[in-house]
């Protein structure tokens, strides 16, 4: 006994020589570590675009469209220097991730991945159907009030259409073209006038046709990269030591993407603070906007703060046991991206970071998961179209039945699945939503006014959505990612730059033909 009291007694006198740090001293620690500060600066620029662009309309009301635009400038070069590396990053996480992992193991983690995609689309739909139904936000003194929506003339494509576009995005005819093309279809009115007249006739009979053609839109096919990508990486793997200095190739290209996403986002939270601020600026009527649709964006924020923080966070809790608010406080950088810039797209880069450098998921998961998911998987942009479609029948007096709402759900999950990872691209999609039930189009241009606010809380839901995903794909996967052995990930550790030189002389070399005597390497 008196053995363990001495033992009491050091530890004791252990603790009080040892001084405590004091929070100043902690924080100061803290902020010191350059992925804390950046997450802080992003916190801030986030809070701060929020104030000064309410304060300044609020004072200024009357400010134009011009100004409001080069307030934004800033924002729009963040938005450019992002989309610059998402055809590289997309590319080579892509190959280089699938030519390391056999046909096997590939097809598990797509399995797993789009059965999580379906699932957690379908729980947002349902989510934000049963919210809107019983708080009902929509009253037809808001459209009394808010006047008609702008009426759009033409016929839009139907949901088979947009289901044709979205296989052929998926197989491009041109892996160059889809770089900067995606194809869409649209209705035109040709008129058709006869060659020959018959005599003595003076009406000439005139045809208007309306026909289904195909365009190019000038956006990334981000579907056709992905599947091009994950075909050409599952033949590099096949070929063994043949194809080992393409994966080299495309690994060190994976290398130094990331090493410009560091660069990158030291810019970020000033182009968000001008970001956000051009897009309040950009509102005409803030406070007359936010009285007319407040308990529509309370029904959406509603919506998606519950599938972030029960539904998701339930799901990998019940899946991994691990703890979901520590796995958030991981992607807080990618989460203020996303609502910095309102894109899926540009915020991976961001989310590959903090997914494998913070959280250290097994990058053989998240180079084949994330690019799919910023793509298909929109759990937030499929709550957002619900809940819209429902809000628009409410404001129209039109009462929706179980069949109808049925409908809904499938046509948003539909819908989500196919929208592309651009800003505001939930909006287009819900012109199907709408058709599916008879609702009225033009309706749309009702909702505008507060879409851009909403569009950045969706996408850095989609965001979280797709990270957890990986998340879970990677337990899930567990056994044959080290059945396979380890894989070597850039995780930014200052400790790791001695090995950041790659030494492919120590993996391969590649010799000139017996031809040559002198024995010097290529």
């Amino acid at each position: 006994m008196g053995a363990f009291g001495d033992r009491i007694k050091l530890c004791r006198a252990r603790k009080q020589r040892r001084p405590r740090e004091s929070l100043k001293i902690r924080a100061r620690k803290w902020i010191q570590k350059s992925d804390n500060l950046q997450l802080l600066l992003m916190i801030l620029a986030v809070v701060l675009g929020v104030v000064l662009g309410i304060l300044i309309k609020f004072m200024v009301p009357d400010i134009s469209t011009r100004t409001a635009t080069l307030v934004g400038y800033p924002g729009e070069l963040l938005m450019n220097m992002l989309k610059m590396l998402i055809i590289p990053l997309i590319v080579s996480t892509l190959i280089s991730g699938l030519a390391t992992m056999d046909t096997k193991s590939c097809g598990k983690i797509g399995v797993w991945a789009m059965g999580y995609y379906v699932l957690t689309t379908m729980l947002a739909v349902v989510l934000g159907i049963i919210l809107v139904v019983s708080i009902h936000p929509g009253s037809a003194k808001i459209k009394l009030h808010r006047g008609t929506g702008t009426h759009e003339s033409g016929r839009k494509p139907g949901t088979l259409d947009a289901f044709l576009d979205l296989f052929r995005n998926l197989f491009p005819e041109n892996i160059v073209q889809a770089c900067t093309h995606q194809v869409s279809s649209r209705f035109v009115n040709r008129t058709i006038i006869p060659d020959t007249v018959a005599i003595n006739e003076t009406d000439i009979p005139v045809r208007v046709d309306e026909t289904l053609e195909t365009y190019y839109l000038d956006t990334t096919n981000v579907l056709g990269l992905v599947t091009f990508s994950v075909a050409f990486g599952l033949c590099i793997g096949q070929l063994g030591e043949r194809g080992r200095i393409m994966v080299e190739f495309f690994t060190v290209m994976d290398e130094v993407v990331m090493r410009l996403i560091r660069l990158i986002m030291w810019y970020a939270p000033i182009g968000i603070v001008f970001l956000v601020m051009g897009k309040i600026l950009g509102v005409e009527n803030l406070a007359v906007t936010a009285q007319g649709l407040g308990m529509y964006m309370l029904t959406v924020i509603l919506g998606l703060l519950i599938h972030l923080f029960f539904t998701l966070a339930l799901l990998y809790f019940s899946v991994t046991r691990k703890n979901p608010y520590v796995f958030f406080n991981g992607m807080l950088q990618a989460f203020f991206t996303a609502i910095g810039t309102g894109s899926s797209s540009a915020t991976l880069p961001v989310t590959f970071r903090c997914l494998e450098e913070g959280l250290h998921i097994d990058p053989r998961v998240t180079r084949f998961v994330l690019p799919i998911g910023a793509t298909i998987n929109m759990d937030g942009t499929a709550l957002y179209e619900a809940v819209a479609t429902i809000f628009i029948a409410q404001m129209n007096n039109y009462t929706l039945g179980i069949a109808q709402l049925l409908t809904i759900s499938l046509t948003a999950t539909l819908a989500a699945i196919g929208a592309a990872s651009v800003p505001s691209a939930g909006l287009v999609t819900m012109v199907l939503v709408l058709t599916s039930v008879g609702l009225p189009v033009n309706d749309i241009t009702l909702i505008l006014a507060v879409d851009w606010m909403l569009d950045r809380l969706r996408t850095a839901v989609n965001v979280m959505g797709d990270s957890y995903g990986a998340a879970i794909v990677s337990h899930l996967c567990r056994k044959e990612l080290a059945a396979l052995g380890p894989v070597d990930s850039h995780t930014g550790d200052d400790s790791n730059k001695a090995g950041d030189q790659l030494d492919l002389d120590s993996d391969f070399e590649l010799r000139r033909p017996e031809g040559n005597n002198d024995g010097s390497q290529v």
